[in-house]
């Protein structure tokens, strides 16, 4: 699928000479859903900034649908969506209203028709004459969103769309995620909740110190990076592993209780029934044995602390 947002080499230095953005490369394809992990600091909200012409770059380019994001500004600007962290609404002015001015301020004449049908999508219309100061923290989350679509983006940026929400409310968000995208939405958000990008991303993204380490495709990058484990529990605990199990790389976990056992699931022999065998020829009694397998959050850690990809891993092709 053809790439809708490309970035090529982008730089963003302060004064003061601190570099947000270190040449970072990334093309978005069209109707995906990338999720940009990283802890604070990292530059996510800086490139979405600069994406968005809300912060000027030092170098590099982007382009939005074939629009330079700064010789040809307003064409790129009309195709994009943008959700801030920070809710920043007026607080006496009705649903309604912001949704529609919200429209206007990009040149696009009145749709009444159209404000109500992204309303009703985001559960807003019985709201619609409500002033926003009487919503909830996660009804102005809506309205933000609300207020994003109403010019028609071709693009969705959602800055930590669900930060401050409860659990319910936030898969509730994802719903509507997922929904925008089968209406044919490009959506890029950033957000802290690693299960955020687990449950509805497309690709995801690594960023921390103003690079971008690593995208790619969910699934692959769970597949390729994370592991399993094998906890074989013992009836009676150890202190330490018998000589004759050092070649099967184990560790002790549980106060002595259970060995651990990290292997490739993908291998074409894992090495489990050596290891058992060898366990029940070193005299330990097996209590019970369990799998489990990396979480997308394992594989990030991994990622920020610098122990899972070297910087030339990144991809940043289309899907």
């Amino acid at each position: 699928m053809a790439a809708i947002l490309s970035i090529r080499d982008l730089r963003k230095t302060y004064d003061g000479g601190f570099q947000a953005l270190k040449g970072v490369s990334l093309e978005i394809a069209e109707g995906e859903i990338l999720a940009l992990l990283g802890p604070n600091g990292a530059g996510k909200t800086t490139l979405i900034s600069t994406i968005c012409g809300i912060t000027t770059a030092t170098s590099g380019s982007v382009s939005v649908g074939g629009f330079d994001n700064v010789s040809q500004f307003r064409h790129a600007r009309a195709l994009i969506g943008l959700v801030p962290q920070e809710i920043t609404l007026e607080p006496f002015t009705k649903v309604l209203d912001t949704v529609s001015f919200s429209r206007g301020l990009f040149g696009k004449p009145a749709d009444p028709s159209l404000v109500e049908e992204v309303l009703r999508k985001l559960s807003l219309w019985d709201k619609r004459d409500s002033r926003i100061m009487d919503l909830s923290g996660g009804m102005k989350r809506r309205v933000l969103i609300a207020k994003a679509l109403a010019h028609e983006p071709r693009i969705l940026f959602l800055d930590e769309p669900t930060a401050g929400v409860d659990v319910e409310l936030r898969k509730d968000m994802w719903e509507i995620v997922r929904e925008l995208k089968a209406d044919g939405v490009t959506i890029i958000l950033t957000t802290h909740y690693i299960e955020e990008a687990e449950a509805i991303a497309d690709r995801v993204g690594v960023i921390t110190g103003g690079e971008l380490l690593l995208v790619e495709e969910k699934e692959q990058l769970m597949a390729r990076m994370g592991q399993k484990q094998l906890e074989v529990q013992l009836a009676a605990p150890v202190e330490a592993i018998p000589e004759t199990l050092s070649q099967h790389n184990l560790q002790i976990v549980n106060g002595g209780g259970a060995l651990l056992y990290t292997y490739d699931a993908r291998a074409e022999r894992t090495g489990i029934t050596t290891l058992l065998n060898d366990v029940a020829q070193a005299g330990l009694v097996l209590a019970d044995v369990q799998t489990r397998e990396s979480s997308l959050e394992d594989i990030f850690v991994g990622l920020v602390s610098g122990g899972l990809v070297s910087k030339g891993a990144a991809a940043g092709g289309a899907a």
